[in-house]
């Protein structure tokens, strides 16, 4: 089973009025979770570690989940009202402004985490999940206590989100020590490392501790730093409606194919270039299909 751990919310996208006029349209999203959907749609066991809400959107996230397969028994309910994210778009590139206080996604701690269930071959965790207290000490807590399992971390930077720079980076440098995998668009390895050039960046990452460090580059595609030479794999080609997803569609991916390569466990022992570039490949055709139609909405396996 692959575990996913952190926000849950409601993406409220722009829609045009038949009068000219402009809507938001509620839709589940939520970096963790969309990689969670992603990856049981891409055949895998998954399960999802959140703060779920009982309200109205509450149910639109549960019915999201359960639809696409995901275990979410491990989940925490509570009356906390549901994160909600207003989207703006410019050019097919998303936005957001978050409204976060006292939801019941953010209002977790430690005691709140459970032990990964048995079979659990992974945790994934990353997203605003993790600037924001009290539910960053929770979700850093769980990940430093899994080292059975293999670990993969996105920090996908919004620095809107990280009131105490120090603290965020001193979290990441733990967190990233810890993991085997860890994903960082261009721009999130530039703000983490203060690296210009993309190798001396990422060999930077690889420093800390992971086994694989993924850099996204949007439509110049990926590459995977590891033990060996770098592994490139360019974008797929899609007509892009917008890019709310994407990046967490592609970690899916990523996970998805390690897992189906039996490359699972810490420190993803036997990891080759071929299993590298099949797992950067799956998750950049899997972001393409997302990419490609509104909202967090990724594929299903039969669509690639």
């Amino acid at each position: 089973m692959i575990v996913c751990a952190g926000e849950a919310l409601i993406d409220m996208l722009p829609r045009d009025l038949p009068d000219g006029g402009t809507a938001f349209a509620p839709h589940p999203g939520g970096s963790v979770m969309n990689t969670a959907v992603a990856a049981a749609r891409l055949g895998a066991r998954t399960g999802f570690v959140s703060g779920l809400s009982t309200d109205l959107f509450g149910k639109v996230l549960t019915d999201h989940l359960d639809g696409s397969g995901v275990d979410r028994s491990a989940a925490v309910r509570s009356g906390r009202p549901t994160t909600l994210a207003f989207v703006t778009l410019q050019d097919g590139h998303a936005a957001y402004a978050f409204y976060d206080e006292n939801t019941a996604g953010r209002m977790l701690s430690p005691e709140d985490m459970p032990d990964l269930p048995d079979g659990a071959a992974a945790l994934f965790c990353g997203g605003i999940s993790l600037p924001v207290e009290p539910c960053g000490t929770a979700y850093e807590a769980l990940f430093l206590r899994s080292g059975g399992v293999a670990r993969m971390i996105d920090p996908n930077v919004r620095t809107s989100f990280v009131a105490d720079e120090g603290a965020f980076r001193a979290r990441m440098d733990r967190m990233l020590a810890a993991a085997d995998v860890v994903k960082v668009s261009d721009e999130d390895l530039r703000w983490l490392t203060g690296e210009r050039d993309m190798g001396r960046a990422a060999g930077a990452m690889r420093a800390k501790g992971p086994a694989l460090v993924c850099v996204t580059e949007g439509a110049k595609g990926a590459t995977g730093h590891w033990a060996g030479d770098p592994v490139q794999v360019p974008a797929a080609r899609a007509e892009v409606v917008d890019t709310v997803g994407a990046g967490d569609t592609f970690n899916a991916g990523v996970l998805v194919a390690l897992s189906e390569a039996g490359l699972l466990a810490p420190g993803l022992p036997g990891l080759s270039a071929d299993d590298v570039r099949a797992a950067l490949s799956l998750g950049a055709v899997a972001a393409a299909v997302t990419v490609s139609r509104a909202g967090a909405n990724p594929p299903w396996r039969d669509e690639l």
